[in-house]
């Protein structure tokens, strides 16, 4: 294991803040003529998590897996869309697709790369381009400059050349949205990454740019009941939902997680799709930055 000076990204999308208008509100009684009509209901959103495994490189990849995703998207019509293991071109063409969906909103899509430790540079597909994580999303306010935060995990395993990297969007001053894929060949080291990234690196972006509700999307290479635990990292009174496996969604205490579903991929990866679905109470206190 080791730890390395900590890298930060902030970084404006001039496409627009995030999400929420399109996102349908909860269902409630209708309110009493004595009710207050002030009172915000909660913001529902479908969240997908996809690990396409698309670098041409692990021996996971079958050169399928976008044909599924884009099916995938099409079929569910996720709101908010995480990608791990993908190539900058597909976060491109999948893009045309979650726009295909949500017509006549604006996407915002945000990418972040691995780092390539013996290179210093990006990692690669095999193709040559860019290698990490993404996000797919739509606006409410395109006018609006879009924030986004990335970086790479501090603490990295020496035994694997790919650095390990985190992305958060600031999704219409409503959610932060965020994904990572953590460490596969040191689950310690996966724990700690896990660590950092919940108790520092998000609750930093709080205190410095205003505290929102927070989720987390990913594959994690961690599972609960195993050792390490995932749960572990999982700060507490936050929601969880996983894949049975190392897929997991977490959220704070001001967002709740239902309606968990598996999505076949049909042997295109092999990861099934985590599909979750998301009510953000605002007026429900989170967990705020210490």
């Amino acid at each position: 294991m080791a730890t390395r000076p900590y890298r930060f990204l902030r970084r404006t999308l001039a496409v627009g803040c995030l999400l929420a208008a399109a996102a349908l509100p909860a269902t409630r009684p209708a309110a009493s003529p004595a009710a207050p009509t002030d009172v915000a209901q909660p913001t529902v959103l479908r969240m997908l998590q996809l690990n396409l495994c698309n670098s041409g490189r692990a021996g996971c990849y079958t050169g399928r897996a976008m044909a599924r995703a884009a099916e995938v998207i099409s079929i569910e019509a996720p709101d908010l869309v995480t990608l791990n293991e993908i190539c900058a071109g597909d976060l491109t063409a999948l893009h045309g697709v979650f726009q295909t969906v949500h017509p006549g909103r604006r996407v915002v899509a945000a990418f972040q790369a691995a780092g390539d430790r013996p290179s210093g540079d990006d990692t690669r597909c095999r193709n040559g381009q860019r290698f990490g994580i993404g996000l797919l999303t739509h606006v409410r306010t395109p006018a609006t400059p879009s924030t986004v935060y990335a970086g790479t995990h501090p603490t990295q395993d020496l035994a694997d050349p790919e650095e390990r990297a985190w992305l958060c969007v600031d999704v219409d001053g409503v959610l932060l949205a965020c994904t990572t894929h953590l460490s596969a060949t040191g689950y310690r080291v996966a724990l700690t990454q896990c660590d950092h990234l919940l108790d520092t690196i998000l609750p930093t972006i709080g205190r410095n740019a205003g505290y929102q509700p927070t989720v987390l999307g990913g594959d994690l290479n961690l599972r609960a009941g195993h050792d390490p635990d995932v749960r572990s990292c999982t700060p507490p009174g936050h929601q969880r939902v996983d894949d049975g496996r190392l897929q997991h969604v977490t959220a704070t205490t001001d967002i709740t997680l239902c309606c968990r579903g598996l999505v076949p991929m049909h042997g295109t990866t092999d990861h099934p799709g985590l599909l979750v679905t998301l009510a953000i109470d605002r007026s429900r206190p989170g967990r705020r930055p210490a």
